[in-house]
């Protein structure tokens, strides 16, 4: 469905730009934005291997599974069905520590692998668990302590403060995964499930 309406969205634009006659302004928006787009890979490729890197080795040595132990309180309350010490535990805790420091793309591997272990444990492998909805609401509010992305985009962009963000983007992802946990409580208890 997406790729409908991207479809349409760049028809609609085209079609826009040749009825207006303003069809060198879309040329040069085509060709500024593949620019914009090279140097953003090439400012946050760096950032990107450099976590997924760490995160490897933290997994790999074990530190994941030390730090995921440090999580088993709150997950014992978010994630009641996944037994203790299971492999998820130390994949969903890296995605939470990827995520806590903005790199929502380097966090992707960690939450597809974690979404394969939960897979596991799932006795109906048509239909999502109850853990699997719950960390991928945890996953997609994104609670974020320092938001490096975002801090690298800004530096690109040559702000003035790029970290003049931090705090409102604590507060935010805050109230973000506060909310989308309490609705998903909620949902569970509403719809009579286990």
């Amino acid at each position: 469905m997406i790729n409908i309406l991207w479809a349409f969205f760049i028809i609609v634009g085209i079609g826009y730009s040749l009825v207006t006659g303003n069809f060198d302004k879309l040329n040069n928006e085509i060709l500024n934005s593949a620019k914009t787009a090279f140097d953003m890979m090439l400012t946050m490729l760096p950032i990107i291997t450099l976590w997924v890197g760490i995160m490897s080795i933290a997994l790999h040595s074990g530190l994941l599974n030390k730090l995921a132990s440090l999580f088993t309180p709150v997950f014992s309350f978010l994630f009641p069905d996944i037994p203790r010490g299971h492999e998820s535990l130390g994949l969903m805790s890296s995605n939470i520590i990827v995520n806590f420091f903005g790199l929502g793309n380097a966090a992707t591997p960690f939450g597809l692998r974690a979404m394969k272990s939960l897979q596991t444990l799932n006795k109906d492998k048509d239909q999502a668990t109850r853990s699997m909805i719950t960390f991928l609401v945890l996953n997609t509010s994104g609670l974020s302590i320092i938001p490096t992305t975002v801090i690298s985009l800004r530096m690109m962009h040559n702000s003035a403060d790029p970290t003049e963000i931090i705090i409102t983007v604590i507060i935010a992802t805050f109230f973000s995964t506060a909310f989308g946990l309490i609705a998903d409580r909620i949902w569970w208890r509403v719809g009579g499930k286990k």
